[in-house]
């Protein structure tokens, strides 16, 4: 089964130039604590309630200043023609709870989550991604 078949294709994104304001709202609305940031179709960074804290709020930066300030510029991703349990073991290596998912042009077409792969495939992939992610907390 390849990831395609289990990620979310309904992906909010913003772009670097909105402000952390509206970074937070969003989070808000959709009770998440991180956003991928899409410039021109390609993803280029994430921000997260982290991010927000620690690089702005913490240095006093203004609730104005763009995303592109304090995002995470470096990120990982998957591709969605890679297999689940390929995908699911990279996850665990790197203690990710989702990961952005690609098409081979390098646009994002979705999010992939340890619920989706719970959801859609066997308790050993499961349990494999959770205890990577467990190493982190």
């Amino acid at each position: 089964m390849q990831i395609r078949d289990v990620m979310t294709t309904e992906v909010k994104t913003l772009t670097p130039d909105q402000s952390i304001r509206e970074a937070a709202a969003l989070m808000a609305d959709i009770d998440s604590g991180a956003l991928l940031v899409n410039e021109q179709d390609r993803l280029i960074g994430m921000i997260t309630d982290r991010d927000i804290a620690i690089r702005a709020v913490a240095k006093g930066l203004d609730c104005g200043t763009p995303i592109r300030e304090v995002m995470s510029n470096t990120i990982r991703y998957c591709f969605d023609d890679e297999s689940v349990q390929d995908v699911a073991q990279n996850m665990a290596e790197n203690e990710m709870r989702r990961m952005p998912v690609l098409n081979r042009e390098k646009r994002l077409v979705g999010v992939v989550s340890l619920g989706n792969i719970a959801s859609c495939h066997s308790q050993k992939t499961s349990d494999t991604v959770l205890q990577g992610v467990a190493r982190a907390h």
